[in-house]
């Protein structure tokens, strides 16, 4: 069995809820208090195991390649002046085991567009993560687990696609995709019916909202090769994974034990700065 070692991160989007933050620099590449947005979630997949990411991006994106990237110039700089420490965090960035690759896509036509922008560099019959770069996945407080690699070890199990999940009050299921399945507990994962995007309170399935992590078989790229568009006319990665049940594959919602920070807009953004700020031991 193939192991997860590829992770597709998307950033080609707009940002268009982070401005004006966002008009001059990638969204990705905001700070959350002492690194950018991006860097918070490389090293969550370097965590779960996973060390090839392919970024799916565009033109006006260079700063996140940049920033992966060796800095010849400043290095020799701090060398000089004998500023280990700081080599030392620049060195963090990029351990020796990451590799980054990075992909265009063309135009905007929908996540699961920007997922089968990077078939190709996918082997035959190998599964993949993919992390959506707006929400950060972080460990309870004085805690070490690692949701994503979790999803590793189950998938390493039983060769069952895993979509993250976390239980969002009732009131709030109309915001989400909300998977249909039995409850599971945090850290484990349950047989996924379906999926509902955006339910009226009274209809949904269930509490359990999909975050925007995922442990996919390459089987989900041959079904976007010949996806047609969805909701919003785009192509819809939800709508393969629909398929994929639908052929009878075990796709299974994992529930998180950790805390999400959606930075996309600017409220989660300030509560992922300020809680996670303080958490690092910083005076606010």
């Amino acid at each position: 069995m193939t192991q997860v070692r590829k992770a597709i991160i998307p950033v080609a989007g707009f940002g268009t809820r982070l401005l004006p933050i966002s008009k001059a620099i990638p969204k990705e590449m905001v700070p959350v208090v002492d690194r950018p947005l991006i860097q918070h979630v490389v090293e969550e997949a370097l965590a779960a195991g996973i060390n090839e990411i392919v970024l799916v991006t565009r033109s006006g994106k260079s700063a996140i390649e940049d920033h992966f990237d060796a800095h010849a110039e400043l290095e020799d700089a701090l060398a000089s002046k004998g500023k280990d420490a700081l080599l030392a965090t620049l060195a963090a960035i990029a351990p020796p085991e990451l590799k980054i690759t990075s992909v265009r896509q063309p135009n905007a036509q929908g996540l699961g567009h920007a997922v089968f922008c990077a078939a190709h560099l996918l082997g035959k019959d190998e599964p993949f993560a993919v992390i959506l770069p707006d929400v950060l996945v972080k460990p309870q407080a004085n805690s070490n687990t690692c949701d994503l690699g979790r999803m590793v070890e189950l998938w390493d199990a039983s060769n069952a696609a895993q979509i993250m999940v976390e239980a969002v009050p009732q009131e709030d299921v109309y915001r989400y995709g909300i998977v249909d399945c039995d409850e599971p507990s945090a850290g484990e994962s349950a047989d996924m019916r379906g999926v509902v995007e955006k339910p009226k309170p009274e209809d949904a399935p269930s509490r359990l909202s999909v975050i925007g992590r995922y442990i996919l078989p390459y089987r989900i790229m041959e079904l976007l090769r010949d996806q047609p568009p969805g909701a919003g006319n785009e192509i819809q990665l939800t709508d393969a994974i629909d398929r994929l049940m639908q052929e009878g594959q075990q796709v299974q919602a994992f529930r998180m034990q950790g805390r999400t920070f959606d930075c996309g807009h600017i409220e989660g953004w300030l509560q992922a700065n300020n809680t996670l700020a303080r958490e690092a031991g910083y005076s606010l």
